[in-house]
This record gives C-alpha cells, sequence and structure tokens, in this order.
C-alpha cells in the first residue's frame, strides 16, 4: 500500500544508503500542479514498489518551472530492482497526464553529514537545495570542502535564527556536493542573502575559504516548497 504524508522526510536515517535527486522541469505553476498530482495518483494507484524504497518526495520550485525529486533507497540495487520492474508504467502514465516533461538530471549521491538541532521542531517553510560543482572527479575534496562549510557554520558570528538544518550530500561520481537546507521561510532565506557577506554567512576568513576552495568550479542555489510526500504504509 502507497500513502501520502506532509510530513518532512528525515534525511539522516540511517537506513538510507543511496539517497537520490533529480529534477523535472515541467514549465508552468499550473503544470507544476498537475504533475505533482499526477504522481500521487499513479503512485497511490498501486502498491508500494519496494521494500528498498523508504520514501519519496516532491518539491515544487520557486522558479513556477521544476519539481524536484528525492528518494531514500536502501541500496543502489533497490532502485536497479524498481527501474527493471516498475518504474516505466509509472513515467508513462505521468507522461500522459502531463506531457513534455523534461528530466533533466538523476543524481546519485551519499549522505555525509548533517547539522541540526535535537530539540528543534520547527517546520520547515522553504527548502533551499545549494549545489556544488567541482572540476573532476576527487571524494576527499567533496569531503574536505564540507567540513570547511560546517567549521564556518559553527564558528558563524552572526548565525541568522531563519535557519533550521543542513544536510550534506557526496555525489558517487565525486564530483557535487548537495546541501538539502530547511529554513522556516523563503523571505528568511533571502534576509540571510542579503545580509553583509558574499552569500550565507559573515565576511569571515573561514568563508571565504569555502568560497574560493582549489577547483570549485560552480554552484547554484534553488528553493522549493515540499508538496508531496508517499511511504509505504
Amino acid at each position: 500500500m502507497t500513502r501520502r504524508t506532509d510530513a518532512h522526510p528525515d534525511l539522516a536515517r540511517p537506513e538510507i544508503g543511496a539517497p537520490f535527486f533529480s529534477t523535472w522541469r515541467v514549465g508552468t505553476p499550473l503544470r507544476q500542479r498537475r504533475a505533482v498530482e499526477a504522481i500521487g495518483v499513479t503512485w497511490e494507484r498501486r502498491p508500494w514498489p519496494a521494500d528498498g524504497l523508504l520514501g519519496y518526495h516532491v518539491y515544487t520550485g520557486h522558479d513556477a518551472s521544476t519539481l524536484l525529486h528525492y528518494s531514500q533507497w536502501r541500496s543502489d540495487a533497490a532502485y536497479e530492482a524498481f527501474v527493471k520492474t516498475h518504474r516505466q508504467e509509472r513515467v508513462d502514465e505521468i507522461d500522459t497526464a502531463v506531457p513534455g516533461i523534461e528530466r533533466l538530471r538523476l543524481g546519485r549521491y551519499r549522505h555525509h553529514r548533517s547539522l541540526s538541532r535535537p530539540d528543534d521542531t520547527r517546520v520547515p517553510g522553504c527548502i533551499v537545495i545549494v549545489d556544488i560543482e567541482f572540476e573532476g572527479p576527487d571524494p576527499d575534496r567533496q569531503r574536505a570542502w564540507v567540513d570547511a562549510v560546517v567549521e564556518a557554520l559553527e564558528a558563524e558570528p552572526n548565525p541568522h535564527p531563519g535557519g533550521i538544518s543542513a544536510h550534506f550530500h557526496l555525489s558517487t561520481d565525486g564530483t557535487r556536493v548537495l546541501n538539502y537546507a530547511e529554513w522556516e521561510s523563503a523571505q528568511a532565506h533571502l534576509d540571510a542573502l542579503a545580509a553583509p557577506g558574499d552569500g550565507i554567512g559573515s565576511a569571515t576568513a573561514l568563508w571565504e575559504r569555502v568560497q574560493t576552495w582549489p577547483g570549485l568550479k560552480g554552484s547554484t542555489v534553488s528553493r522549493y516548497d515540499h508538496a508531496l510526500g508517499l511511504i509505504p504504509g
């Protein structure tokens, strides 16, 4: 059985062996809504596809054009088995309901570390995805850069109160880092970006080190709303 949930996912669940992030371009706010509903209906009419899938969440982009997908798999093998037996029928039904979806990229990651407070019960009002790309594969560089970000965050002299958590993921090809950050609201994130400094964080030496890391190719920042959660039930 498949059921919907409004609860945000726990990105630090130890059972998650293979978190996947992907992006679709659908074009307009109306098509965003139709695609989300088509995904929900398509999945709910079928049994939960695999014990190896812990949860599947969809987010609408504040760019009014894209959807972010986050799936929690126990292993890559569990995902590959799903692709062989269950994925295509779901894709076909969704594409029939909303023709012309562009599937831009599927990223395979591993959760590296998270920053959050156990006593923080705030519900995120906005999800911010920071996608970092490096020049070529280097797993040691991925980990070192994340550790430098965490050091800068923990030493931040003026932390913005709107930030709730940060969950850092390393791409399995060694070239990217994805930070799934939970914020109270989109405005809180915008206010933090508008504060003194280059992006989130004050103008400190630690943040400068992060921003000028050797091999850092570029980064993008995107804001999303949690639109659909699907879990076994």
